[in-house]
């Protein structure tokens, strides 16, 4: 497939806007000062609390060091690209977002007192997307054999995560929860319909899942 900005506009756009904020916070001071980090929407559950509900999407775009930035974008680059060229643009955005925010509540509800940044939760959102086209369309060989790469993939990753330090986990799991919930939600017309049941059914979890994790670590 031939990889073009103008075939995935958002995800360029994301990556950006990842770019230009670390460039901003590194004359601000620096990426892996704390109060930068915080001054510039990082995620943090007293703040949050305190009405700073904003934090659960800018914190999406906010990155520790150098390496993950650049970690973050590259794989933003490849996932985004095929979600976006398989869902369309708005509904790539919708799923980026949305996998964000339900990532940053559990990462909140997990470990509160934590800073928390990065795209993260919105790259696993994404690869939950993946997973649902393997698991909804699997009558497709080409969807389903890819789903199953992505689950390996997440698998060896959340696996990873229990002996790395510094990785929010619960994020991940989070966001891996809302990429594939919503991207039910939305459907994806390119590659063929969902039953509107279905569909109706998981965006009531969605919703139950973001209350739940909101009322338990944001109130």
């Amino acid at each position: 497939m031939n990889f073009s900005w103008k075939r995935a506009p958002v995800t360029t756009a994301i990556i950006a806007i990842c770019i230009l904020i670390f460039v901003a916070m590194t004359f601000a001071g620096g990426s892996t000062n704390s109060q930068i980090l915080l001054r510039f929407g990082a995620n943090n559950g007293a703040l949050v609390r305190a009405g700073e509900y904003w934090r659960l999407v800018s914190a999406g775009f906010l990155h520790i060091g150098l390496s993950h930035l650049v970690i973050n974008c590259l794989t933003l680059f490849f996932i985004g690209f095929y979600d976006e060229v398989l869902f369309g643009h708005w509904r790539l955005a919708v799923i980026f977002l949305t996998s964000t925010i339900t990532g940053n509540l559990f990462s909140i509800w997990s470990t509160p007192a934590e800073i928390g940044a990065g795209a993260s939760t919105g790259i696993f959102g994404l690869f939950g997307a993946f997973i649902m086209l393997g698991i909804v369309f699997r009558h497709n060989p080409a969807l389903r054999a890819v789903g199953r790469q992505f689950v390996i993939l997440v698998a060896f990753n959340l696996i990873a995560d229990l002996f790395m330090s510094g990785v929010d986990l619960a994020g991940h799991i989070g966001g891996l929860i809302g990429g594939f919930l919503v991207s039910v939600v939305l459907g994806a017309p390119q590659v063929g319909k969902i039953s509107l049941i279905k569909r109706f059914l998981s965006g009531i979890i969605l919703v139950i899942i973001i209350g739940l994790t909101a009322g338990m670590g944001v109130r």
